[in-house]
């Protein structure tokens, strides 16, 4: 935890010791009262808080057992507006849940503004009825990834269930942009390899209002039908080698070749 982020009405109140954020502060940085420490807003300033006073107490757990609680008590002062999210938008197929997490995290420690995760064609069936598929359970995901990178904006998070919709969702999107960079990973039916392509067009980054889109499949790939639709709607299709990559992985290493491009890595 590299920094502890709080929604607004938290900064007002007194932290529950049994909250996570508490019991990092205390038992793995040992914090005291007077100690400050790394401190933000989620999706808002960045800043340092205080530790103004802890108060514990023994308490009693609903089965009898007694356990020490009480609060911590902080204030917070803003310094920043926080790291800011780079325009780039993710375009996911459903990964196996497993593999969830990982990369939510990643992709939200390399600072892209939104993911969008979808059903594809060729996507195991029953990915669908996780749990996890959830807009606010991957927000949470993402929330982790924010917090490793020491930031405090969160990307946005899209759940669509196939491509054709996450398209149309992402024409939308294009439209409060002047232009739009597509791209989508395919090892089948690839016109150039991502790196040679970014080399190409890193001067267009740099034009204002410009969005960048990675299109990923989930680990079965695109279909023919899918490959259609994306080069319908203006993506380019581009391998990274001749491996073939999990689909976390391909998130990943698409993004940071991506961002590197932009000039934000």
């Amino acid at each position: 935890m590299n920094i502890c982020l709080f929604a607004p009405e938290e900064l007002n109140a007194p932290l529950d010791l049994r909250d996570g954020r508490a019991e990092h502060l205390l038992s793995v940085l040992h914090k005291k009262e007077g100690d400050s420490f790394a401190a933000g807003v989620i999706d808002g300033a960045s800043g340092t808080a205080r530790i103004e006073r802890i108060d514990t107490r023994e308490m009693t757990a609903p089965n009898g057992k007694s356990y020490k609680g009480g609060t911590l008590s902080f204030s917070f002062t803003p310094e920043g507006d926080g790291k800011p999210l780079y325009p780039l938008t993710m375009l996911i197929g459903f990964p196996r849940p497993i593999q969830l997490k990982r990369l939510l995290r990643d992709i939200a420690g390399l600072g892209v503004s939104s993911v969008c995760l979808c059903g594809t064609d060729l996507v195991e069936k029953s990915y669908l009825k996780s749990a996890l598929y959830d807009e606010g359970e991957c927000r949470k995901m993402l929330l982790e990834g924010t917090v490793q990178a020491a930031s405090t904006h969160v990307p946005r998070v899209i759940i669509r269930p196939d491509l054709d919709s996450a398209l149309e969702w992402f024409a939308q999107e294009a439209e409060n942009y002047e232009r739009t960079i597509r791209l989508a990973m395919d090892n089948v039916s690839a016109e150039d390899r991502l790196p040679f392509y970014l080399n190409g067009v890193k001067e267009i980054f740099w034009w204002p209002r410009v969005l960048t889109a990675s299109a990923i499949g989930s680990e079965r790939g695109w279909t023919d039908r899918e490959r259609d639709l994306l080069t319908g709607a203006g993506f380019r299709l581009l391998s990274m080698g001749k491996r073939v990559l999990r689909t976390e992985t391909a998130a990943t290493v698409s993004a940071s070749l991506i961002l590197a491009a932009m000039g934000c890595i």
